[in-house]
């Protein structure tokens, strides 16, 4: 039986360093590896990022959405990076940020968490703003089968400040229920839950309390959209072993050449090993 999405992650970070890296096969970067627009673009752009990094990071985080806009194209090109970049030992978790209820909330789990599943990730991004008890059938199949969700708590958009600082019924923002909830998901896991949430590096410190989260931190926002290493270090204090640090446009615009990529990947790694005292 497989073990459980924290200790996976747990291992994989200790044996390849925090960074989580994003691959976001955006207009913009296919045509400035020259690739243009069409699924075999995609397909190139997508291989030779899992080629360049997936025997050496512990996470890939493929944005399905970029994938999808190609249709059954560009989903057949996103199953081949789920399965290459796990034979290669990184985890993947799938950008998809689901959220629904019911049944619809339990067939999106059944797409990305069912063992038997083309499109099976290791975790998912999952929206809480249905409300988090909405989630429950992505998080109980996900701790059922040894995978992880992130939950989205507060982002980094403008758009979601208003939402997510909201006052909650609990009479916490919004924002600081969700890592809550996700701490009473993750109680008396060990090393660490398989429900992690989504906060921005960019968020001002102090507004969210992790302490209680025992489970990973996905920290999108470093590097090209503003967020330094030191940031994470205020913004996450004693949580920040829990921390995967993502980035995807300062690597893959580094791209097409697969040691071009790596060395971007080194360089950053290797900043925030040095500064985090890994």
């Amino acid at each position: 039986m497989r073990a459980g999405f924290g200790a996976r992650l747990a291992e994989a970070v200790r044996r390849r360093g925090p960074l989580c890296v994003g691959i976001d096969p955006h207009p913009s970067l296919l045509h400035a590896w020259e690739l243009g627009e069409s699924p075999q673009a995609l397909e190139r752009f997508a291989m030779t990022v899992v080629e360049a990094l997936a025997g050496r990071v512990a996470l890939l985080k493929p944005q399905s959405a970029f994938f999808e806009a190609y249709g059954s194209a560009g989903i057949a090109v996103l199953e081949k990076v789920i399965t290459e970049s796990r034979q290669a030992g990184a985890l993947v978790l799938l950008d998809v940020k689901r959220g629904d209820i019911g049944s619809t909330m339990a067939a999106y789990a059944m797409a990305y968490l069912d063992e038997h599943a083309p499109l099976a990730a290791d975790a998912i991004t999952v929206s809480p703003y249905l409300g988090y008890g909405s989630l429950a059938p992505a998080i109980g199949l996900a701790e059922q089968n040894g995978r992880g969700v992130f939950v989205l708590a507060r982002t980094s958009n403008p758009e979601g400040v208003g939402l997510q600082q909201s006052v909650h019924g609990s009479g916490d923002a919004v924002g600081q229920h969700i890592v809550d909830c996700a701490a009473e998901s993750n109680l008396d896991k060990e090393p660490m839950g398989h429900v992690g949430v989504v906060a921005g590096a960019t968020i001002p410190a102090g507004e969210l309390d992790f302490s209680a989260l025992n489970g990973p931190i996905l920290a999108p926002g470093l590097g090209a959209q503003g967020a330094t290493v030191r940031d994470l270090k205020a913004l996450f204090g004693r949580a920040l072993p829990n921390v995967l640090p993502t980035t995807s446009r300062d690597v893959l615009r580094q791209g097409p050449a697969v040691q071009s990529l790596q060395d971007a990947h080194a360089r950053i790694a290797e900043d925030i090993n040095r500064q985090l005292g890994i």
